[in-house]
């Protein structure tokens, strides 16, 4: 499978661009029944959570999808920390206009909670912006609540 779902900070075509420079960006979708949460809040030395998705019936997930060549595949796998085992690769459908497909996801591997913040927060709505989410969507993720923000360096 070649198609990726990205539903964080990676919703960015830039930075996806930057991580995957063989793999275009071939659509956008919803992963329904699933929601976006965040975990991991003091796990592996991070600042705050950090984004993941949860099974929720009636709730969907905004996606940005990309055709990842196999040379980008080991690289995203490294950035999203599957080798260091925090994040797991996980088979989702996403709906789209033309239909839907299936598609691997990175879901965190611990128990979900916590906020993360201010700047994390900002860095993903910003991306879902980048890539075309609805504006209520995007609304929704300023509005969320986040732990305190990062100090300026």
């Amino acid at each position: 499978m070649r198609h990726y779902a990205a539903y964080g900070s990676n919703l960015d075509p830039a930075r996806m661009r930057a991580y995957c420079p063989h793999s275009p960006m071939v659509g956008v979708g919803w992963i329904e029944g699933w929601r976006l949460t965040f975990a991991g809040e003091g796990d592996m030395g991070w600042e705050g959570a950090v984004t993941t998705i949860v099974e929720s019936p009636g709730d969907r997930v905004f996606v940005s999808l990309y055709d990842v060549h196999p040379w980008d595949a080991a690289q995203l796998d490294e950035v999203e920390g599957v080798t260091a085992g925090a994040y797991q690769k996980v088979t989702v459908r996403v709906s789209t206009l033309d239909g839907d497909l299936p598609a691997w996801v990175y879901v965190f591997t611990g128990y979900e909670g916590g906020l993360p913040t201010a700047w994390y927060l900002s860095e993903i709505a910003n991306a879902a912006e980048k890539a075309g989410a609805p504006d209520d969507y995007v609304a929704d993720l300023r509005g969320r609540p986040s732990g305190t923000a990062s100090p300026e360096i």
